[in-house]
């Protein structure tokens, strides 16, 4: 009866060792995964996934301060605009009626701010970045008044808050922001873009511009901005992405 040689007989052990281990790895793989869907969900993500989220927030959270600046560019690198999102921006919007609400985490009455007024704030130019999550970036100038500012003007009351949410008009849209990035020097209110006052598609009449977060956090067409103790719902966040999104 003949034999295969030494090294022959080595490969075949090696490759039925090999079918094995990885046979093994796969059954593992597959039981790990069909365990980790069948957990309950928190904000429609399974709740060791929401915990691996909650973990990087709090690194992120530890981090932050107001001097983490993010970059800014020169004229000469500003890109045309790219419209990306429409949640929240319905044709039924009437501009001349618009208001800002501003409420806060006691009896205190609503402010009600009009463009006006958020006008008569210092404002500001800044180029910076929006980045997507999808993986895409543009350079945009921007024009507005800083949410420090604001803040300190129509809810000084509200300083110390711990978090910030917004909603659109049709609350179709909202997002929630730790305090720290909403009052961070480079966030604004933001009413022009590319040196022009904002369109419908990109948010008109005020938008929120952070450049410290993803783009999902820069809710156009503000109605309504809420400070509160209580983290805020956020529409992605709903979805299972990251609340924090910060970059």
């Amino acid at each position: 009866m003949n034999s295969l040689p030494n090294t022959e007989r080595e490969a075949a052990l090696r490759t039925r060792r090999a079918f094995l281990t990885m046979g093994v790895g796969a059954a593992v793989g597959y039981g790990g995964w069909s365990w980790l869907r069948s957990r309950p969900e928190e904000g429609d993500v399974e709740w060791p996934l929401r915990r691996v989220l909650r973990g990087n927030e709090t690194i992120a959270e530890a981090y932050f301060k107001d001097s983490h600046r993010s970059p800014e560019f020169g004229p000469s690198q500003v890109t045309a605009p790219r419209q990306n999102g429409e949640i929240g921006l319905g044709a039924d919007f009437e501009p001349d009626r618009w208001v800002l609400s501003v409420h806060g985490f006691d009896s205190t009455p609503t402010v009600q701010v009009t463009m006006a007024r958020i006008r008569e704030l210092p404002r500001v130019e800044q180029i910076t970045q929006l980045n997507c999550i999808e993986g895409w970036t543009t350079v945009v100038r921007w024009a507005g008044a800083r949410f420090a500012d604001f803040t300190a003007k129509y809810a000084p009351r509200f300083h110390d808050a711990r978090y910030v949410g917004m909603q659109t008009p049709d609350r179709a849209y909202f997002v929630g922001l730790d305090s720290a990035s909403a009052l961070h020097p480079q966030t604004l209110l933001c009413y022009e873009m590319n040196g022009a006052d904002l369109t419908s598609e990109h948010g008109a009449p005020l938008r929120l511009v952070i450049p410290v977060k993803y783009g999902v956090k820069n809710i156009k067409r503000i109605g309504t901005i809420i400070y509160t103790n209580e983290r805020p719902e956020d529409y992605w966040a709903n979805q299972g992405y990251d609340w924090y999104a910060g970059l």
